[in-house]
């Protein structure tokens, strides 16, 4: 005995429609016959969320501040080397030569490659030698590292060998607080 899957009285195997509520039997034996959905497989399922939540993790580490800050103090950090370097090569060479150079050119390739560093992260370095004494040396000098970048700091010291920094968007000067 078989039973109409619409309305569950038992009726013939071989009725093509249901004589009770009159379910065309053969159109729906067909769909039922038909295969099955195939259920994901759970390894492929997990891989691909395995994936999305790597791709998720690795975009949220690319645009976290921390990071941003991180290269800001990278940065910050080889402009005040720079600027230690160039005040140590400034203080040899008061030593040698009794006055501050015209220029940083004559401090050599350690400088130059103390400045290359500093603008290599944004920073111009500006030295500027002060007013010469009656005998023709001179004994002063600013020297800045400007910030190229927007939120970073811009340093300056002289000859006093005090750092100075401002986050504004200005070039540092003698006014500006202690590093």
């Amino acid at each position: 005995m078989y039973v109409c899957p619409s309305c569950e009285r038992p009726i013939n195997q071989a009725t093509e429609i249901c004589p009770y509520c009159e379910t065309d039997l053969i159109s729906l034996r067909e769909s039922l016959e038909a295969e099955p959905p195939k259920k994901a497989n759970p390894i492929a399922m997990l891989a691909r969320w395995g994936v999305l939540l790597i791709a998720v993790w690795a975009f949220l580490w690319l645009i976290m501040p921390e990071r941003a800050v991180d290269q800001r103090l990278q940065a910050e950090q080889v402009a005040v080397e720079a600027l230690r370097q160039v005040q140590s090569a400034l203080s040899g060479y008061l030593a040698a030569q009794g006055s501050f150079p015209d220029s940083l050119e004559a401090l050599g390739d350690r400088v130059r490659s103390a400045a290359q560093q500093a603008q290599g992260q944004g920073y111009r370095l500006v030295y500027a030698p002060g007013h010469a004494a009656p005998d023709g040396r001179t004994r002063s000098y600013t020297l800045e590292a400007r910030a190229g970048n927007y939120g970073y700091r811009s340093f300056y010291t002289d000859e006093s060998g005090v750092l100075r920094a401002t986050r504004e968007q200005r070039p540092a000067n003698a006014l500006d607080p202690p590093l």
